[in-house]
């Protein structure tokens, strides 16, 4: 079995594979200031509630974009699985080439997602894609028809728009981000749920729109992250949501670089 472990800023998920197939899966939140220990014992913990044997994971692979945290986590698996985790970055044989002018300052989940995406959705119909990863930032990553990385764009993500609001704000309320039942706001947090969500509508409509005439109108876009469920509905041009695209990213790299085939 497989161990894949991407850690945010916002959320670490993980997901345990047999044969190929998720199994299972677990979105929790991102701690910094959590030690090797106590992230095996919640591990342990997660393996334990599920009736999963920790002995049959022969493999651990890991994306990070939070540095303090790649060490703990690499310390982690090696002291409560026994294994050093295949750590995902622009060095490793992804199987995609990386046309940016600085390949090493592409973020793990980007290149992961983008190599998840042409694998599904691009490779057989030979298409440009769109990958959107709604995340703490929200990232828009452009894939050619040849499965080349392109490039992309980053934007804050809605979450840290709504924080923003009321921390710069004084008499702005916390709101939640979701989809209010009106454009007009007929409150102050009418006004605020709709400036969020369908401002972040317009905000990913517009930019999908854009890249859409640059890669060719058969550009295919594919939206993943916590708040995908949650905007996608209201943006045409995203033809498909998928929650794990990151890790079954993660499993594609890890089987193409697992020892036996080095």
């Amino acid at each position: 079995m497989l161990l894949a472990i991407d850690v945010g800023n916002t959320n670490i998920v993980l997901g345990v594979f047999e044969r190929g197939a998720l199994v299972e899966s677990w979105r929790l939140a991102t701690l910094r200031e959590r030690t090797s220990d106590e992230i095996g014992i919640w591990v342990s913990q997660l393996f334990e509630h599920r009736s999963l044997d920790p002995n049959r994971i022969d493999g651990i692979v890991l994306s990070s974009v939070v540095p303090p945290l790649t060490g703990t986590i690499m310390t982690m698996a090696r002291r409560y699985f026994g294994l050093t985790p295949l750590n995902v970055d622009s060095s490793v044989d992804t199987g995609m080439p990386l046309l940016y002018k600085h390949p090493a300052e592409i973020g793990a989940d980007r290149i992961v997602n983008a190599v998840a995406a042409y694998q599904i959705y691009g490779i057989e119909r030979r298409v440009p894609l769109i990958v959107v990863d709604f995340g703490t930032a929200t990232t828009f990553d452009a894939v050619s028809a040849r499965g080349e990385y392109l490039g992309g764009v980053i934007c804050p993500g809605v979450q840290i728009s709504a924080d923003a609001l009321f921390q710069r704000a004084a008499r702005l309320p916390r709101v939640d981000v979701r989809k209010p039942c009106e454009v007009i706001g007929r409150s102050t947090v009418g006004a605020m749920e709709s400036g969020l969500y369908y401002g972040y509508v317009g905000l990913v409509d517009g930019l999908v729109r854009r890249m859409k005439q640059e890669l060719g109108e058969r550009a295919v876009c594919v939206a993943t992250g916590g708040l995908a469920d949650v905007i996608s509905p209201e943006v045409a041009l995203i033809e498909h949501v998928d929650p794990d695209l990151t890790l079954q990213g993660l499993r594609m790299i890890w089987e193409r670089n697992r020892p036996e085939k080095q």
